[in-house]
């Protein structure tokens, strides 16, 4: 039997629901199978009865190390088209999460890159070992955010400092990130499990549809809606897939060297 590459698992006792990002030997980096199977778990939690917080994580050493750059070779229509099936996944997923009532909280340790950066920002706390890093990493392919990431970080950070992650390629660790309104909670490695525990079991015992509202109206205050602007980031990354960066970065990417940018 395969094993699925996103695992749901419910807790009665509680109603915390746990989604596990699994494909620990990739570091958890999203190919289709993952969106896929990100979509129908998160399809399953809308109908799940007693829910009371869902909890992201990633299985092994890393959160999400972003999307899998791996398939995105074999020139631009490839890339198009994976990158275009992905989010066809993704987008309807990150919609139906944050219209969900329960807290929505990131476990989070190793790294989140790309589109995992954009997963943890997309939860409502997050919750990172003290050794995590968080990094925007679209730079350095030559394309932009998806799964929200340019439409969550300057939410919560501000434009200027959303543009040093992207332009300059800063790359946060985690305590950098709270102090930045990142990350709700940082924890040395041995008492990461307890944190995340207690963090865990004071969101699950709230007023759960008092949050679910309360997200939506913060999410209505931020100007244009999520949804216009994951179909409008789906649009960009599309068009970058087809620029000599692109593909240029995603070489580079997998050769492991620093990308030479001609800026088209």
């Amino acid at each position: 039997m395969t094993t699925p590459t996103v695992i749901s698992e419910f807790d009665r006792s509680n109603g915390v629901a746990t989604l596990t990002f699994n494909r620990p030997d990739s570091l958890n980096a999203i190919d289709i199978p993952m969106a896929e199977s990100f979509l129908e778990a998160v399809r399953g939690l809308a109908s799940q009865q007693g829910l009371r917080c869902v909890v992201l994580r990633g299985a092994g050493r890393a959160f999400v190390a972003g999307g899998d750059i791996s398939g995105m070779t074999g020139g631009q229509q490839q890339a198009w088209q994976m990158v275009n099936t992905i989010l066809e996944s993704l987008n309807p997923a990150i919609l139906l999460l944050r219209d969900i009532d329960a807290p929505i909280i990131a476990s989070v340790k190793g790294v989140a890159a790309g589109a995992g950066f954009s997963l943890a920002l997309m939860a409502d706390l997050v919750v990172a070992e003290e050794n995590t890093r968080f990094l925007i990493a679209y730079n350095g392919i030559g394309a932009v955010p998806d799964c929200g990431g340019s439409w969550f970080l300057p939410h919560k950070i501000g434009a200027g400092r959303a543009s040093e992650m992207m332009i300059l390629g800063r790359t946060l660790n985690a305590t950098e990130a709270q102090h930045w309104g990142l990350v709700t909670r940082v924890a040395p490695e041995d008492q990461f499990d307890e944190v995340l525990a207690t963090t865990i079991a004071k969101a699950a015992e709230g007023p759960g549809r008092a949050f679910g509202a309360f997200r939506r109206l913060v999410d209505q205050a931020s100007g244009t809606p999520l949804a216009d602007h994951l179909e409008a980031e789906r649009q960009a990354f599309l068009e970058m897939t087809t620029t000599a960066d692109f593909s240029e970065g995603v070489s580079a990417f997998l050769a492991k060297r620093k990308p030479r940018f001609q800026g088209y």
